[in-house]
């Protein structure tokens, strides 16, 4: 990670982050986090992968904000479950399709969801998504760790 050459699931970014004692966002962004209130454009989002990965990628929204109780992101998924594996942590997962469709399978079944769909869920209950359809969908993926 450090010196570029992988880059952490979510799923991974919050088991790290919790056991190094620091805020997710540090991970990918040296700035420091004290801001009550911070606005993040378009142009400061922090890729956590590269462009065009098969296995997918995200960006970090929120950097340089104070302690967060939610973390979003934007993830583009994969179109193919066998590059994603099953993630489960500690907290809960919404998720908010921008654009496109997508697949998320739980353990015991899977969902679909197209543009504008939405769904929330216990992230300890293991899940992967994968995007479905002509082009790969665009979500937005808010994460609430326990701390």
């Amino acid at each position: 990670m450090e010196r570029g050459l992988s880059v952490p699931s979510v799923a991974v970014a919050l088991k790290l982050a919790r056991a190094l004692h620091v805020e997710v966002d540090q991970l990918f962004d040296d700035a420091p986090a004290d801001a009550a209130i911070t606005v993040v454009r378009v142009a400061d989002h922090v890729p956590m992968g590269k462009a065009n990965d098969a296995s997918g990628s995200a960006e970090v929204l929120a950097t340089r904000a104070g302690h967060k109780r939610m973390l979003p992101f934007v993830i583009r998924p994969s179109k193919d479950f066998a590059v994603t594996e099953f993630k489960e942590y500690e907290g809960e997962e919404f998720l908010f399709v921008h654009c496109g469709k997508i697949e998320m399978e739980f353990a015991t079944h899977k969902v679909e969801l197209a543009t504008g769909d939405s769904i929330y869920f216990n992230a300890q209950i293991p899940h992967r998504i994968r995007s479905v359809g002509v082009s790969v969908a665009e979500v937005l993926l808010i994460v609430a760790p326990d701390l």
